[in-house]
């Protein structure tokens, strides 16, 4: 080999993506105040903030051998995406550290959070909509969103919401949602727990489904609101106000049931349970559907 081509093949090397140093970020973009971020980061952390200007500020640290920070857009719409390099199409990924993502958004800023293992952290907005997507990556959010839609595979949700309208699911992550909830809220999991409490607020419809996961509901009905739970092998624990106004009706296969004031009919033939109740004026609705878990309705 030449004298040469040593040293050059080594600069190569060590200016190769998969090598590069971690970067820091530092810049700056202006937003609409009621315009749309979306945000894109494979594994590392995303953390988002509210402040009072119409621009959004990156900062953070790029992960080793990353590609680079792409940030395009403004005005009503703007895109943050961490790229990572390729190699005869496939995603190297796997050769590069993770990315410390840290955005300060103008307060009312709706949010479109992808991610894969990156853990999210979104603290004090109030965005028209919020959108989270990710795989194993934790959620945890504490926001006033118009509209929520979260989802995720086995990370666990942490979620403190005053909000509308919500949608939350998850495979086998546990889902811990409350706050002040009015309007719609669905949950679904396999076998993550779900719990929900809407401190309060009354909902005008929540349903629930769960494959092997317990659902546990703290919650008031708005007049003339549904609530719907099916579980599978998972337990179903209701609490709801004394001033319940309702219709009431449950059933199990093999499980217990148990409602205030309610008398439990058992199949003449085989197994399987129901019991129908009503309570106050009767406005609203109440349907808990269990195979084998137990179902039970109380008050405080």
């Amino acid at each position: 080999m030449r004298p040469h081509v040593l040293p050059l093949a080594l600069c190569a090397v060590l200016a190769s993506p998969a090598l590069l140093a971690a970067t820091p970020i530092d810049q700056t973009r202006p937003l609409d105040p009621r315009g749309r971020v979306e945000i894109d980061n494979l594994k590392g952390r995303i953390q988002v903030r509210a402040w009072n200007r119409g621009e959004v500020k990156l900062s953070g640290m790029l992960g080793d051998g990353v590609e680079r920070l792409v940030v395009e857009g403004g005005g009503d719409h703007l895109v943050v995406k961490v790229q990572y390099p390729k190699q005869i199409g496939i995603w190297r990924s796997g050769h590069t550290g993770p990315t410390d993502l840290q955005l300060l958004v103008p307060l009312q800023a709706s949010l479109d959070i992808d991610s894969v293992s990156a853990d999210i952290d979104v603290d004090g907005v109030a965005p028209q909509s919020l959108s989270i997507d990710t795989v194993s990556g934790q959620v945890v959010v504490a926001a006033a969103p118009g509209s929520t839609d979260i989802s995720s595979v086995s990370g666990d949700q942490r979620l403190t919401l005053n909000s509308r309208d919500v949608k939350v699911q998850s495979v086998s992550g546990d889902i811990d949602l409350r706050g002040r909830l009015g309007g719609e809220v669905h949950g679904e999991t396999v076998s993550g727990s779900l719990s929900v409490d809407s401190n309060g607020g009354a909902l005008r419809q929540l349903s629930t489904t769960a494959v092997s996961g317990d659902t546990t509901l703290r919650v008031a009905l708005a007049d003339s609101g549904q609530i719907k739970v099916e579980t599978v092998s998972g337990d179903i624990r209701l609490r709801t106000p004394k001033s319940l106004s309702a219709r009431l009706s449950a059933k199990s296969f093999s499980g217990d049931l148990t409602a205030p004031g309610a008398k439990v009919r058992k199949e003449e033939y085989g197994p399987g349970s129901s019991l129908d109740q009503r309570y106050g004026d009767g406005a609203g609705e109440i349907r808990l559907e269990t195979f084998s878990g137990d179902a039970d309705l109380s008050f405080e």
